[in-house]
């Protein structure tokens, strides 16, 4: 089981995303197999959208940047796995998803691995996990 570290935090829920378009991001989303699991109004307009893979706990907030504040994409830092990173790559590039022109091979101990961009140009990572 387990235990909260001294400070009380226990794991991460969620990483947010910055994003403008948000019905684009959960279509796109979606079509990697990610399922919404919140989408509640809040403040003046605003949309709250929680989506999530279907193995973890770790979701993507795909909420509007701060108001005033021009929306860059950024290297989020989020990883993603499957374990066949080939057929993965392929899937999604015959998708027209912006892969990737092919899967980087550096070597043990590094994965097989690819970055994607969503809707808002933001990148993730791919790796191959067994």
């Amino acid at each position: 089981m387990a235990t909260a570290t001294a400070t009380g935090i226990r794991g991460i829920s969620l990483v947010c995303v910055p994003t403008i378009e948000q019905d684009k991001a959960i279509e796109f989303y979606e079509s990697l197999g990610f399922e919404k699991r919140t989408d509640t109004p809040f403040g003046g307009g605003y949309r709250w959208v929680e989506v999530y893979p279907p193995e973890g706990s770790a979701g993507i907030a795909l909420a509007p940047p701060p108001p005033g504040t021009e929306l860059k994409p950024v290297e989020t830092g989020i990883t993603l796995t499957t374990s066949d990173i080939d057929a993965t790559h392929s899937a999604l590039k015959s998708r027209g998803v912006d892969v990737d022109a092919e899967v980087a091979r550096m070597g043990d101990p590094v994965p097989p691995m690819f970055w994607l961009r969503d809707p808002s140009g933001h990148t993730l990572m791919v790796v191959e996990q067994p």
